[in-house]
């Protein structure tokens, strides 16, 4: 491949992945002009997922060198060394990072797969961060099969992807996942684009011309949302990076590229006229990263306009940058003709349900959960579904709030109020303040209190009015069991496991703890029944209000009065049914079933 048009590289790094039983990447780092106290660090998490993560924890072996003469490097704190150098003489810092993480998230390394993010193997040269970087990657010997898949631009790489690539900056360079391994890969061309979908890991059966035609018809969809009067996307090429296994789910978004893991259950399969249900969330994952070339990493809270890689980088705003689009995410598969108005509500009420059956939406607002994400979100506990609430989940309601009343209004939607975004910041940084102004110059009418209301603070959302100006019947039924109780429970053969007691309900005001373990009831009338699921409670205690848990904690055994709610006790759980078929179209667009043709890519 030709050399691409960038500048000498300042920065290079030499990543050597061929210690593969000892799951080690082996990497060389090359400093042309080093400063004379030069400073390094390894990012201590990575953008897109908010908990500092320790990427240092998996360095080895550094050793700094000039001319070949060592070179004395000292550790500052847990991420950070410095040399003193020449800094008439090239620096060189050899080190190895040890990969045995499957998540899309750090670095992996096997015999059968490599992966890695370049803010868990390349170490950040202070100063020269806006330098143009460099990475040769090696084939492994063992491997002659393998290949390589990345977003970075090539400059010399041979026809399996292993050589030489650059980047303007270390923000590019970490920004872009690599894939190495035998895969499977087909390319396409969406809103005049190159994509190229890699999957590693899939079963025998899985149908890849299937996952090729659904996702380019879902890039096409998702481009023509921002860019609707035919506007190149803002990237040259992009890269879905897919791992398969037999348990996972997840991704991570990147500028011209995403991470994704799923089950290979997931997939779709040859000859199968319907795939699973977990294919259309898969699809679901794939729209969530790939809108999030827009909204996230272009498009991003002013806070984001620079990381900073050591420490925490805090938002109030991942309502709305995660919210929104989780909202697009299956929305955009419904415009796409890959869900039918049946399957998008079921999930648009699996979104409400959670929510409503969250006592923390009560208590923290969807802003301040986006400030605590670095806390919360990913440090979850037996008390976290009664302190914080989700900014994915309520985010996405509160884009479907706005969208839903901005229709109703009449003069606006909310894909008019991304790409008024998108225009305002020429698709950067934001606030805010910024999406007030645009709501309000589209609209015609400030939406302040209703941000202060839905955003700010901790009031119900008008999901049922709105819905209902929309052709959806938004109606009340029993909640789960579970719910009723007012607990989160884990069952199996070792019986029923406590996980979380929801403020509130029934199980707490009893006296239940998280971690405890229900092993049977005792009737009013004396009998005492042996508890294995949740189902087994309302079975034995027949007409009974009352009965007697008996649990185990810490070894002793308790007996716990239990007030039982009835069937229709809680109305924390809704369904959505259509109601007004021609009103539901000018928002869903006409009710067609998804198209399972076998149109060519």
């Amino acid at each position: 491949m030709p050399p691409c048009a960038l500048p000498p590289p300042a920065v290079h790094y030499r990543v050597d992945p061929s210690a593969l039983h000892q799951r080690l990447y082996r990497i060389t780092l090359t400093v042309a002009q080093p400063a004379a106290q030069q400073e390094l660090s390894l990012p201590v998490w990575i953008p897109g997922s908010y908990l500092v993560r320790e990427f240092s924890k998996n360095l080895q072996a550094l050793r700094a060198r000039q001319d070949g003469r060592p070179v004395a490097l000292q550790q500052l704190d847990k991420h950070r060394w410095r040399a003193a150098c020449d800094p008439a003489r090239a620096l060189t810092v050899e080190y190895e990072a040890a990969a045995c993480d499957t998540s899309v998230r750090t670095a992996w390394l096997d015999g059968v797969r490599g992966f890695f993010n370049g803010t868990s193997l390349c170490l950040c040269v202070h100063g020269q961060e806006g330098a143009p970087h460099a990475i040769d990657i090696l084939r492994p010997a063992a491997r002659p099969r393998w290949q390589l898949a990345t977003g970075l631009a090539a400059e010399r790489t041979d026809e399996a992807g292993f050589g030489s690539y650059r980047a303007r900056d270390y923000d590019e360079l970490v920004d872009c996942p690599v894939e190495i391994g035998e895969f499977w890969s087909a390319d396409f061309s969406a809103a005049g684009v190159p994509h190229r979908l890699v999957v590693a890991g899939a079963a025998p059966s899985f149908d890849g011309q299937r996952l090729l035609r659904d996702v380019q018809r879902l890039c096409e969809t998702v481009a023509g949302l921002w860019h609707a009067q035919g506007e190149a996307p803002p990237f040259k090429r992009y890269v879905f990076l897919l791992n398969v296994l037999h348990e996972g789910y997840g991704g991570l978004e990147h500028r011209n590229s995403t991470a994704l893991l799923c089950n290979r259950r997931d997939l779709p399969r040859q000859g199968e006229a319907q795939p699973a249900e977990s294919y259309q969330n898969l699809l679901g994952l794939f729209s969530h990263e790939y809108f999030h070339a827009w909204c996230v990493k272009r498009l991003r809270p002013a806070e984001f306009a620079r990381y900073d890689y050591a420490r925490e980088n805090y938002t109030q705003l991942l309502w709305f940058f995660e919210g929104f689009t989780s909202y697009y995410d299956d929305l955009l598969l419904r415009r796409a003709g890959l869900l039918d108005h049946g399957s998008y509500l079921r999930v648009l009420t699996k979104t409400i349900n959670q929510v409503l059956q969250t006592p923390g939406r009560r208590v923290q607002s969807v802003a301040e959960a986006s400030f605590d994400a670095w806390v919360k979100f990913y440090r979850p506990d037996e008390n976290t579904p009664n302190s914080t609430v989700s900014y994915y989940s309520k985010g996405a309601l509160v884009a479907l709030c706005l969208d839903l009343a901005l229709r109703q209004h009449g003069r606006a939607t909310l894909d008019d109020v991304l790409r008024a975004l998108w225009r305002r910041t020429g698709g950067g940084p934001m606030t805010e303040a910024d999406l007030l102004a645009e709501l309000q110059a589209l609209s015609g009418r400030d939406w302040a209190a209703e941000l202060a209301a839905w955003v700010h603070g901790t009031d119900e959302l008008p999901l049922a009015e709105l819905l209902a100006a929309h052709g959806i019947a938004c109606r009340a039924q029993p909640a789960p069991l579970a719910q009723r109780l007012g607990l989160r429970v884990a069952e199996g053969a070792a019986g029923v496991q406590v996980k979380v007691v929801l403020g509130g309900g029934a199980a707490e005001q009893a006296g239940f703890a998280a971690g405890d373990e229900w092993l049977a009831i005792e009737t009013p009338e004396g009998g005492a029944w042996r508890v294995l699921q949740l189902d087994d409670v309302p079975l034995y205690a027949g007409a009974d209000e009352q009965v007697t848990a008996l649990v185990a904690r810490d070894r002793r055994l308790l007996r716990l009065p239990l007030a039982l709610p009835g069937s229709g006790a809680g109305t924390d759980a809704v369904r959505l049914e259509v109601e007004d078929a021609a009103l539901a179209a000018r928002w869903l667009g006409p009710a067609a079933a998804p198209d399972t043709s076998d149109r060519a890519v």
